[in-house]
């Protein structure tokens, strides 16, 4: 499996297809993250925006492939492992953008409550704030395996489904990504560091059964239907 994904990471990396999506997610923090920004608020933000960006370059990654290469690589490695691949590089390359905007959020931002008036921990603040990236990175995956092949093969209708579940992943009640992030925000108010361990179970368990739904459909359909 690592052969796989190393496969499909430098597939990505080739394409130049990375290139929109790591560029919104910059753009994103360049616009939501400011100098001297209270940094648990900003930790939010960074991981709120990240869960869109994931579920792009899951579609990216499960559609990039030539229909020769993947009824290849299918072939060799059988269909849900080859389609396992290609949505772990996404992840992968996920968590990485995640932990550098984590980064520079800490190195910008004031390790303070909301009000100015609290010290925040920033050890303590990084961690929750990857904490909420592993979050919003399992449900922004969980996201794009759904939007695209081989359950959604047409690419507007891929499209379109995913920005719409991305934005309702963020502000539905009870979505794993929503209670970290909100986890965060409420923290920066009273200056205290929640840790949104429910958030990440429920994200490990949706992603774990989106994944298995899309990989157990990708034999079944097809690894080299149209997109």
């Amino acid at each position: 499996m690592t052969a796989l994904i190393g496969y499909q990471t430098a597939l990505l990396a080739r394409s130049q297809r990375w290139l929109p999506p790591f560029l919104l997610y910059a753009v994103l923090l360049a616009i939501g993250v400011q100098t001297g920004r209270p940094v648990l608020d900003s930790l939010g933000y960074a991981a709120a925006v990240l869960l869109p960006v994931t579920a792009w370059l899951v579609r990216i990654c499960a559609t990039q492939e030539p229909a020769a290469a993947r009824a290849v690589v299918a072939a060799a490695a059988g269909p849900p492992r080859a389609h396992l691949a290609a949505l772990g590089a996404a992840a992968v390359c996920a968590t990485g953008l995640g932990v550098a905007g984590t980064a520079v959020v800490a190195l910008v931002s004031t390790a303070r409550s909301a009000d100015d008036r609290t010290p925040v921990p920033l050890p303590e603040a990084v961690a929750a704030g990857l904490l909420a990236v592993a979050v919003c990175v399992l449900t922004g995956a969980a996201v794009g395996a759904l939007c695209t092949r081989p359950l959604l093969h047409g690419r507007g209708w891929s499209l379109a489904a995913t920005a719409l579940a991305a934005l309702l992943a963020l502000v539905t009640t009870g979505s794993p990504a929503k209670h970290a992030v909100t986890a965060l925000v409420t923290g920066s108010r009273t200056g205290s560091v929640r840790f949104a361990w429910p958030a990440l179970a429920g994200a490990l368990l949706l992603a774990a059964a989106a994944v298995a739904a899309a990989c157990a459909l990708t034999s079944r359909r097809g690894s080299a239907a149209p997109d």
